[in-house]
């Protein structure tokens, strides 16, 4: 089937003019988003400054993970403090849709929060595993061992 070509103007880059061109059937009426298209458009601008501000400020525990994960370590990308709809999870690969959330003291606190947040992640399809700074800091080992577990049980879902 024949594809055109289109570049999308879009108030969430804020450029005016997107620069990545999007492809579209003639019969299609609306554009493909790419996978890594998953900010709310409309807090988009909001959300952006704190998620610029977590990816510069990583806690020992996010930066201890981080070195293990980057890079497809994991034989899959992990993206850091990437925006999914109002939401700026520790750290995702969207490409099998998870979510590996680090919960410092703060989260005691917030649990009602995270248990919502946690719904409407579940809602949009990603599966949050979370862990506790003392268990990255003291088993770690551990702790990579339940992510490779569940990207290669994710990898195998025919639904993802």
């Amino acid at each position: 089937m024949h594809s055109q070509r289109l570049c999308l103007e879009t108030p969430i880059w804020g450029q005016g003019v997107l620069e990545q061109a999007n492809t579209m059937e003639k019969s299609d009426k609306t554009p493909f988003t790419p996978e890594w298209f998953t900010a709310n458009p409309f807090t988009y601008n909001v959300v952006k400054d704190d998620q610029k501000s977590l990816r510069n400020n990583l806690t020992t525990a996010e930066e201890v993970l981080w070195e293990y994960i980057k890079d497809k370590k994991m034989g899959i990308k992990f993206k850091s403090h990437h925006i999914i709809d109002n939401y700026v999870p520790d750290f995702v690969a969207l490409s099998c849709k998870l979510i590996i959330e680090v919960d410092g003291e703060i989260h005691m606190y917030q649990k009602d929060v995270d248990k919502q947040r946690t719904l409407e992640l579940n809602k949009k399809g990603f599966k949050i595993i979370r862990f506790t700074n003392d268990e990255i800091l003291n088993n770690t080992f551990g702790v990579l061992e339940i992510i490779k577990n569940e990207v290669e049980s994710r990898k195998r879902d025919p639904n993802l």
